[in-house]
Formats: structure tokens, C-alpha cells, sequence
């Protein structure tokens, strides 16, 4: 994909980031506890999509809460 085919595909991305720093940007006013929760399941979610790999550029402690064990 190349020319104005690539950049709306490049956009639609932007957004989607976008809303989702929005989206965590509200929970920052929320119970630290529940944040937590949401980011590990984000990142568990993230792991399991790049088939394993994300975990290992994890720090442990990350690792633990996000429940994705070792590297």
C-alpha cells in the first residue's frame, strides 16, 4: 500500500491510539488498584496478539502483574 491508500490506513491507526490514551487518561482519576488491573489485562491482551514476544521486553515485576509469568 503506498500514496493516499497508506496514509488513511496510518490515520485510522492515529485515532485509535488516540481514544485509547483518551480512555486511560480517565482512568487516571480512578482507583489506582483498578488502573492496574486494566493496564495488565491491556498488556496480557497485547502479548497474546504478538504471540508471546511483548513479555519479553517486560520488566518482571510487570511481567508478574500482568500474569504472563516468565520470558
Amino acid at each position: 500500500m503506498t500514496g493516499p491508500d497508506q496514509a488513511a490506513g496510518v490515520a485510522a491507526t492515529d485515532d485509535d491510539a488516540a481514544e485509547l490514551v483518551a480512555q486511560l487518561k480517565e482512568l487516571a482519576g480512578a482507583d489506582p488498584a483498578d488502573v492496574r488491573q486494566v493496564v495488565a489485562e491491556v498488556l496480557a491482551a497485547l502479548d497474546r496478539a504478538a504471540g508471546g514476544a511483548l513479555r519479553e521486553h517486560l520488566p518482571e515485576t510487570i511481567r508478574h502483574d500482568a500474569g504472563l509469568g516468565a520470558a
